[in-house]
């Protein structure tokens, strides 16, 4: 069976106050190479962590396949604040409601000064 191979690609990112329940997916559809994410969707939870709610993922799985998605880009883990910069806090800030992420780099989780 042949691979189906190029765009669009799905972008899958889970986001939460802090590093152990995801609050918040985003996913992304990018059409082509020279361009940026096309259509974005958010889902959010607050009872159950969002990559284990079975009636997000299929929702997720039903837009991918909306946008004909041939690829999924994604990481293993929260990449950090649910919140929004410039919309629930302001440009350049830290979030108030998730000081573990104040002071972290949100691709490796270590500490920063």
């Amino acid at each position: 069976m042949r691979r189906k191979t190029g765009y669009p690609i799905g972008t899958i990112a889970y986001y939460g106050e802090d590093d152990k329940f995801a609050s918040k997916v985003v996913v992304g559809i990018v059409l082509s190479e020279k361009e940026d994410v096309a259509f974005l969707e958010k889902w959010f939870g607050t009872k159950t962590d969002v990559r284990l709610d079975a009636e997000i993922r299929t929702q997720i799985v039903k837009k991918l396949d909306q946008h004909n998605v041939h690829r999924i880009v994604m990481v293993d883990k929260i990449i950090g604040c649910p919140h929004e910069e410039g919309i629930d806090y302001p440009e350049g800030g830290k979030c108030a409601r998730c000081p573990f992420w104040a002071q972290r780099d949100r691709w490796t989780g270590e500490t920063i000064n």
